[in-house]
């Protein structure tokens, strides 16, 4: 993978691309989910920059392709947990937490591959505490963009 500075735009735009990804295709839902979101803009990016991001993210994946059953192209565990890495502000990971759970959530459908970038992001971050304070709050709550603790959803 591609190295990039941390807690850039561009290393929180890739992990948000992983996500999108992770179930072998970005529909058009998943992309009006980041467009309705402002995705690029609460990672300080332009959306060229994200799609940029994006190119460099699936370029890199197929240099180092693993095709599992189901045909999509697997990152390696080792390499997820370095990219994860790359986010150590509290703040910007649990930006990227939402953004990540929305886009993953924006289909209706979260598949294997979303789960496992999504729990590994929460394992590594330390984040579980902000989907259970999400959970235990009335939904008008936890949807409060005052509370940036909160998993909005």
């Amino acid at each position: 993978m591609r190295p990039y500075p941390r807690n850039s735009p561009q290393a929180a735009a890739r992990i948000l691309s992983l996500a999108a990804l992770a179930d072998g295709s970005l529909s058009p839902i998943e992309l009006a989910t980041l467009e309705q979101i402002d995705a690029y803009g609460q990672l300080g990016l332009h959306p060229l920059q994200m799609q940029e991001v994006m190119r460099g993210l699936c370029a890199d994946l197929l240099s180092q392709a693993r095709l599992m059953q189901s045909s999509v192209c697997a990152i390696d565990p080792g390499t997820l947990n370095e990219v994860l890495a790359e986010i150590d502000d509290v703040q910007l990971r649990l930006t990227l937490l939402q953004l990540c759970v929305a886009v993953i959530e924006a289909d209706a459908c979260i598949e294997a591959g979303e789960s496992l970038v999504l729990l590994a992001a929460l394992e590594q971050w330390n984040l579980h505490w902000a989907l259970s304070d999400a959970a235990d709050r009335p939904f008008s709550e936890s949807s409060d963009s005052s509370d940036s603790s909160a998993i909005r959803h």
